[in-house]
């Protein structure tokens, strides 16, 4: 009992010496609040130096330097431009250099066409240009409206017999030419022999057709002042098969026969010469077809007719879309295409109006049945994601 009363006593002793060190600590925290909220606002100096930064009344960040007993204030340079958004300058300009070209050379180009459709253009040298009160020659247009989109259709007998002749070709041709190139990708996607080889032959016709060499094959290199382009392309113009049937001695037996034969072969050769583009597309949608479906369609029993139609179909529907919208394109815009010519054969006559105005009706009508080619064929495309 004296031992629980004598700690009792020395607490009580203490109490007060505890509360004073309380009240010390608390008058000292508040000290250290008031200066800091007297003190002024100091940030981080883009410099690091020694010297605190801070911000003066003006809101400029200065460089607070104590030099003999006196106060100094330095403005410090700061970048004014963040990183950020120098990388959104770099972007804009990048972007800057495609946008000038486009206006350049397309939308600047694709505005004169228009315009040219819709005025009567003449062509005046540098006589008729003073003449008729010109300082320079050039074209000269006319602004007559509708004038010559009328005249595509109610004063041109060609335009519109030529029009509906290159529809009635091109949608047939076009789905031909999906079918054919579907098959192929799907041989050349097996594994045989000489598989390399097979796929570099039915991609060959794209690299002949490019360039120089197709210049060689029309036999328009004389044009360009090469000598012997006339001889050396006329070996490309050879009829081989006809001259074949001859060595045979089957040539000219029944000249139906002989016709059929000719006409089977060059639509051979046009469809394979215009299927190397959709086959590579094709070949390359059926290589990201993953094999665990096929293991999986193995499993469950699946024929390979059953494979094709319900795996292999639906994967690579986005591609036969894509090939069908380019298949079609390229077909309206070949040099092989009647209505192609005609609008040619306008603009080097001299009518330019009338030349631009049917390639803008020509445009229109690609225009819409890519639309309702889209339209229909979306309908049946599987995208993974959906």
């Amino acid at each position: 009992m004296k031992k629980k009363k004598k700690e009792t006593s020395e607490v009580s002793e203490n109490t007060p010496k505890v509360e004073e060190t309380v009240e010390k600590i608390e008058e000292a925290t508040d000290t250290a609040k008031q200066a800091v909220q007297e003190s002024p606002v100091v940030k981080r100096s883009a410099h690091n130096t020694a010297a605190a930064a801070a911000f003066n009344a003006a809101g400029e960040e200065v460089d607070v330097r104590r030099q003999k007993g006196e106060k100094r204030e330095r403005k410090i340079k700061t970048n004014k431009i963040p990183y950020e958004r120098k990388k959104h300058l770099y972007g804009y300009g990048f972007i800057a250099l495609w946008l000038i070209g486009s206006l350049w050379l397309f939308v600047s180009p694709v505005i004169t066409s228009l315009a040219y459709s819709m005025s009567k253009t003449t062509l005046m040298d540098k006589a008729d240009a003073l003449a008729a009160g010109y300082t320079s020659a050039g074209i000269r247009m006319e602004w007559n409206s509708f004038a010559h989109y009328i005249r595509a259709f109610t004063g041109d007998a060609d335009f519109p017999r030529l029009l509906v002749e290159s529809i009635g070709e091109i949608i047939p041709q076009a789905f031909v030419i999906m079918i054919f190139s579907l098959f192929i990708a799907i041989m050349l996607n097996q594994k045989f022999r000489g598989r390399t080889l097979a796929r570099a032959i039915f991609f060959l016709p794209v690299l002949i057709a490019t360039g120089p060499i197709i210049t060689v094959i029309n036999g328009d290199m004389a044009s360009q002042g090469i000598s012997g382009a006339t001889q050396f392309s006329a070996l490309f113009k050879t009829d081989l098969v006809s001259e074949l049937m001859e060595f045979v001695g089957i040539y000219n037996i029944n000249p139906q026969f002989t016709t059929f034969i000719e006409e089977l072969t060059a639509n051979i050769l046009n469809l394979v010469w215009n299927s190397g583009i959709q086959i590579l597309i094709f070949l390359s949608a059926l290589q990201n077809i993953p094999p665990s479906a096929k293991e999986a369609a193995n499993m469950e029993g699946a024929t390979a007719w059953e494979f094709f139609w319900k795996i292999t179909f639906p994967i690579i529907s986005p591609m036969i879309l894509a090939n069908l919208i380019y298949t079609i394109i390229d077909a309206f815009v070949s040099t092989d295409n009647e209505v192609m010519n005609l609008v040619l054969k306008q603009s080097q006559l001299g009518d330019y109006g009338y030349s631009a105005a049917l390639a803008w009706i020509y445009f229109a009508i690609i225009g819409a049945i890519l639309g309702l080619v889209v339209v229909i064929v979306s309908r049946f495309v599987y995208y993974e994601n959906e």
